[in-house]
């Protein structure tokens, strides 16, 4: 009874902690609308930014994957949370010390030859630490914050509120299978024992890529809240913003191969591609360092996103109408495919350009893809809304995410190119024993069907 008291307690507070600053954001917001400004603001949506950055734990993800949902929210609003980075201090040394006994017992600290009470990074479920191991292995231990469950369970009530009230004001897009999908995907990423699997799965996956390199979880070492691997040595990728254009040229290719190859050949995305998720080595590879979040599709979702783009490529509605049904939208009716090529077209069309180019290609970054979403609401509400399919939500923001990445690199590439590469040899027959397999070998649990 009292440990179900407890996590009450902890909700409530995680609740009222959201709700109070979401609503000081709110009352600055109806403030200036009372003074003649509108309520959604560049200066609202800077305050909306910063009170989510420093929330440790899941709500900003939430606002993020919120975010890449065409038309939900104004583009001033949705801009600057598309990359929304967390500013919240990591936790300091008797915390970490109270943690790792709780993870490793009362002698932990004789398991390493060193290790780094200060953390190395901190993220929004956990923060990072440099080790070395017994045998001198350089590592890291990924260390989450305590009371993430109830946190997750706070933001998540939290969300659907905010997702229902949406929808009485605009219905649209019915938003209510998105819930079901980040709460599902955000329980997954509290769970580090999942989280050392989809390593080893990624291990498997990108074998023979030797410009992308993933960490080794160390099973000794590690707990459900505790995951310790070796510790890949990089730098920021915006250390590399201003290098030479090869070396961005690089880094781009590597990051593109790292998101489309496993989808393309095995079902899986990298459901949260930022860049604090990866820094690039010293010969110019990259380092995938983040694993929670994951996500597997049916091989006949895959085959709908290939047919969708060789739909697009070949003017062809009838395969772009039977793509969508595949990736699990009802109803689609001719008028209903126009429309939604209009998005696809847009996230697709650097893929379909055979030619070297930027990914916006002249677009101005901070309104990428914004206006194109607000078009496709506007069309979609005039055809009386839509239902997209949950797998939708994370397919989206992790299109969004790598586009948002190669933009500010800056590369200049053949994607079209590249993405032929990847699919050149795609048989969705084939990918279902293939993704099996795969999991199996890694130890992840079968995927879901939907």
């Amino acid at each position: 009874m009292k440990d179900r008291e407890d996590g009450f307690a902890r909700r409530l507070t995680r609740f009222a902690r959201v709700s109070a600053g979401l609503t000081g954001v709110a009352a600055r917001g109806a403030g200036r609308a009372l003074n003649g400004t509108r309520i959604f603001s560049p200066s609202n949506a800077a305050d909306l930014t910063q009170v989510l950055g420093n929330l440790r734990g899941p709500v900003m993800k939430v606002a993020q994957f919120i975010a890449t949902i065409p038309g939900v929210l104004p583009k001033e609003v949705a801009a600057p949370l598309l990359t929304l980075q967390t500013n919240a201090p990591p936790m300091g040394p008797a915390f970490v010390r109270r943690r790792m006994e709780t993870e490793l017992g009362a002698g932990w600290e004789k398991k390493f030859r060193c290790f780094e009470r200060e953390a190395a990074a901190a993220a929004s479920l956990g923060q990072v630490h440099h080790a070395t191991g017994k045998a001198g292995q350089e590592l890291a231990c990924k260390l989450q914050y305590p009371n993430m469950a109830a946190a997750v369970d706070a933001d998540v009530r939290q969300l659907r509120a905010a997702l229902g009230i949406q929808r009485r004001f605009d219905s649209t897009i019915d938003t209510r299978a998105f819930g079901k999908e980040i709460a599902a995907r955000l329980a997954e990423e509290l769970d580090y024992a999942r989280e050392a699997a989809h390593m080893r799965l990624y291990a498997l996956m990108l074998k023979g890529c030797e410009d992308i390199a993933v960490p080794e979880p160390l099973v000794s070492l590690s707990t459900k809240r505790l995951l310790t691997m070796t510790w890949l040595e990089g730098r920021p990728i915006m250390d590399f913003e201003n290098a030479t254009l090869a070396a961005r040229n690089r880094i781009a290719t590597a990051l593109f191969r790292a998101w489309w190859r496993p989808f393309a050949r095995f079902g899986v995305i990298h459901g949260d591609p930022h860049l604090g998720n990866y820094t690039v080595r010293a010969d110019g590879g990259v380092n995938l360092l983040d694993y929670g979040c994951v996500r597997t599709f049916t091989p006949a979702f895959v085959t709908g996103v290939v047919g969708l783009y060789r739909a697009l490529k070949n003017k062809d509605d009838a395969l772009a109408a039977k793509s969508y049904r595949a990736w699990g939208f009802g109803s689609v009716t001719p008028e209903l495919v126009r429309v939604m090529n209009l998005w696809a077209r847009f996230i697709f069309t650097p893929l379909l350009d055979d030619r070297v180019r930027l990914v916006d290609d002249g677009v101005p970054a901070a309104e990428y893809g914004l206006k194109q979403a607000n078009e496709v609401h506007t069309k979609l509400r005039q055809l009386g809304g839509i239902k997209p399919p949950r797998e939708f939500v994370f397919m989206d923001r992790a299109a969004i995410g790598l586009g948002g990445a190669l933009i500010r690199l800056g590369a200049r590439l053949n994607f079209h190119r590249l993405f032929e590469e990847e699919i050149a040899q795609f048989d969705g027959a084939a990918l279902g024993a293939r993704q099996r397999a795969a999991f199996r070998a890694a130890g992840v649990p079968l995927p879901e069907t939907g």
